[in-house]
């Protein structure tokens, strides 16, 4: 399958955050996840909000992935995170000593949430899959035209 997006679950508490820096002129964002997971290669990401919401919320250009030591991740990169000190990013990690951050810009919000049930339809699964997961471009397409926004496609066409 091609992978054109790739769709990251996110909780309430962490995408309003996100979309808060976003709206005081942020430019760079990075999602941190533990361990080693993630989109490795992808050019848009999608940002499915868990329960209560249940919606796609919104989207961005994909930049990097970068895996490693998490104490080193977060002196390289934890201005661009949306967790607001070191002490929160390790309650986060829980420990872990490995860390990726999922760097991103253009980060944007849909006019119109994506629904749940309309997301399944797209993807053509029961249930969205706990660590996320890549999508080809038709579907990416699919969920833009959904969320009110019209779509550009890749420079690779």
């Amino acid at each position: 399958m091609q992978k054109y997006a790739f769709i990251l679950l996110n909780i309430e508490k962490f995408w309003n955050r996100l979309c808060q820096q976003n709206k005081t002129g942020k430019q760079n964002h990075a999602f941190v996840r533990r361990g080693s997971v993630g989109p490795k290669k992808t050019e848009k990401l999608f940002f499915y909000v868990t329960h209560p919401i249940k919606q796609i919320q919104g989207y961005a250009d994909f930049v990097e992935n970068i895996t490693g030591h998490s104490k080193d991740l977060w002196e390289t990169f934890g201005e661009e995170s949306l967790l607001k000190s070191y002490d929160e990013y390790n309650d986060f990690l829980q420990d872990r000593k490995t860390s990726t951050f999922i760097r991103f810009t253009n980060l944007q919000t849909f006019p119109k949430p994506v629904p749940y049930k309309t997301l399944l339809s797209i993807i053509g699964k029961q249930r969205m899959p706990q660590m996320g997961m890549y999508i080809p471009e038709i579907m990416a397409q699919q969920l833009l035209s959904e969320g009110g926004v019209t779509f550009s496609p890749s420079k690779n066409n």
